[in-house]
């Protein structure tokens, strides 16, 4: 500055003695000048990146006073259980096994349990995804057995009744796109629709199921002249008569079948007829995939529509449920399963809960089937199961994409997300194994986040009994009823992420006025690490503890509301107050 000042009196000498010097004296000095201003300038953006960087933390820390505001009252954290996995025993006691447990259950903060599908199957340890008649729920003597295989319908109405008097709602598990078990064979007109060898045929008996090996079939393309085959289509339910209903189902009412009674054949059938074909409307997997398994139902067929309209309103008032899980929701007319949600909503189901079986790993198709149904269903998160596979077999995978392209980070108000089910687990037709280690990470993932509803297995809390694999105990080290205790307890309020570093990402939830204590969470798939994360200024002083026990120091509150947090290699931490009510109990066993 002192150089600016007298730069006047400078110019003035410089041009009475060498007024040469001149030219370089005016260079010299705007380059100085710019030189400093650039210095000023850069000490000015660091000055107001540090001033961005500590008002966004005020927001962060502003956040906790959503809690007093009156209107902020969210519902509570409920939560679903898949009430079954694909080996439980086939004994007729499913039903008791389930009544006994909804006790324990609410005890964990289990709101609504997904029970198997409770109509007859095909045969008697049918699991009911072989489901030969819709109205018979283990009433009638029917497949050589009375019972289904969970139990007769009388246990089914005890567990229901219990789970209503208890404040837990029952969803069906719904199977309206296939029958099996047909009472007799029809002969009718086909085409061929797969080459021979694609298929590979598992069960016996009169219908068997083929599964796609190769992933190459297009179902559009006929294989055959038209020819006429024998197939098990026809459905007379003796045992039950016309009892609820007078539909007797035939080879008219179906698009296709697997089976050729007389060539002793195994194919895909489309059959042939005045109206006849796939529908358009459903998932473009192998070019068309309305073929599953079994009989494949015909949804165009006016008489079908009917039976199931009118089974949907049945089943409603037959048992007092909350909602509903679609099954194989890719393979039959989405068009139709509108129809049939809109007659539950203007019938029995105004309230209930809907989540479909979409399972396509592209978030971008879950979206378009949801837009198609108007939303008014919710969607199991398939995309996200695949991303917590896939990170928890990868050395080194990127905690922070988590949720990159799942359908609970672009719609999770409608997404259903879950750790494994009946047909991811170990030797089933969708097998998706996470890594141990991982499972507790992704629990707590879903558990405890605000976004989506997550759905509980029933696998992961009791064992797998059968299988190529057994899990005879618990996974997570028995830490879920922890995790989902902490659901109901702290996983409340607004949220923090702190998805920061590749191996190692945090969140918290500050609480509300109703739940005030909250939680920080820390997750690991690398070494032991650490995060320092804001936890909120009521908080200062206070004393935090792991709930799951896997570390056995504690983190001190500072004044500004910041602990700073450890987890274990390979792990999860589940940071709460020490004194924060509910904590003494929340390890108790199930």
């Amino acid at each position: 500055m002192v150089y600016l000042r007298i730069l006047p009196c400078c110019y003035s000498l410089s041009i009475a003695l060498r007024p040469e010097l001149v030219h370089n004296h005016i260079n010299i000095t705007i380059s100085a000048i710019e030189t400093r201003l650039g210095q000023m300038l850069s000490f000015l953006s660091c000055c107001l990146k540090i001033r961005r960087r500590a008002q966004k933390w005020r927001e962060i820390e502003d956040t906790v006073g959503l809690d007093e505001k009156q209107s902020w009252s969210p519902p509570e954290n409920t939560l679903m259980m898949q009430g079954f996995e694909w080996h439980v025993p086939a004994d007729q006691r499913h039903w008791q096994r389930l009544r006994k447990a909804i006790p324990d259950l609410k005890d964990i903060g289990v709101d609504n349990i997904w029970i198997p599908p409770g109509c007859k199957g095909m045969n008697p340890s049918g699991i009911g995804y072989d489901i030969y008649d819709l109205y018979d729920l283990g009433e009638f003597d029917q497949k050589g057995t009375r019972s289904t295989r969970w139990g007769p319908k009388e246990d089914l109405q005890a567990l229901v009744q219990s789970a209503q008097d208890m404040k837990v709602g029952i969803y069906w598990d719904t199977v309206l796109n296939q029958k099996a078990g047909a009472d007799s064979t029809e002969k009718f007109t086909v085409v061929k629709m797969d080459p021979e060898g694609d298929f590979s045929p598992i069960n016996s008996g009169k219908t068997r199921v083929l599964m796609d090996v190769n992933n190459l079939a297009d179902r559009n393309t006929e294989t055959s002249r038209p020819l006429t085959i024998a197939g098990w289509v026809g459905f007379d339910f003796p045992g039950r008569g016309e009892k609820y209903s007078s539909m007797k189902y035939h080879w008219q009412h179906f698009t296709g079948v697997d089976w050729d009674d007389a060539s002793q054949e195994y194919a895909i059938y489309k059959i042939l007829g005045r109206n006849k074909g796939w529908a358009n409307d459903v998932s473009d997997e192998h070019g068309n995939y309305d073929y599953l398994m079994f009989a494949d139902l015909d949804h165009s067929h006016p008489e079908v529509r009917a039976d199931i309209l009118k089974w949907g309103e049945w089943i409603g008032t037959e048992l007092p449920i909350s909602g509903m899980r679609i099954d194989a929701a890719k393979h039959y007319s989405a068009s139709f399963q509108k129809e049939f949600v809109t007659h539950l909503r203007n019938t029995v189901g105004a309230d209930y809960f809907l989540v479909g079986e979409y399972w396509r790993g592209e978030v971008g198709l879950l979206l378009e089937y949801l837009k198609l149904m108007d939303y008014e269903v919710s969607l199991f998160d398939v995309p996200l199961l695949g991303r917590f596979a896939a990170i928890s077999k990868m050395a080194g995978g990127d905690l922070r994409k988590i949720f990159k392209g799942t359908l609970v980070e672009q719609m999770p108000s409608h997404a259903v997300t879950f750790i494994g089910n009946h047909d991811t687990q170990p030797g089933q037709s969708l097998e998706t194994i996470i890594a141990p280690f991982f499972k507790p990470l992704a629990y707590s993932l879903i558990l405890l986040r605000s976004q989506g509803q997550p759905c509980l297995f029933y696998g992961d809390l009791y064992g797998i009994n059968g299988g190529p694999e057994p899990q005879p105990g618990p996974s997570c080290s028995g830490t879920l009823p922890i995790l989902t205790r902490a659901r109901k307890l702290y996983a409340h309020g607004e949220q923090r992420d702190y998805f920061n570093r590749r191996n190692c990402i945090g969140f918290v939830r500050y609480g509300n006025y109703k739940h005030p204590f909250g939680l920080a969470c820390i997750l690991s798939n690398g070494g032991a690490s650490y995060k320092r994360m804001f936890v909120g200024h009521s908080h200062a002083g206070e004393v935090w503890t792991d709930i799951l026990g896997w570390r056995n120091e504690t983190v001190l509150i500072n004044n500004c509301g910041y602990g700073v947090f450890p987890v274990a290699a390979m792990s999860v931490s589940v940071w709460v107050n020490s004194q924060a009510e509910g904590i003494n109990g929340i390890n108790r066993p199930l």
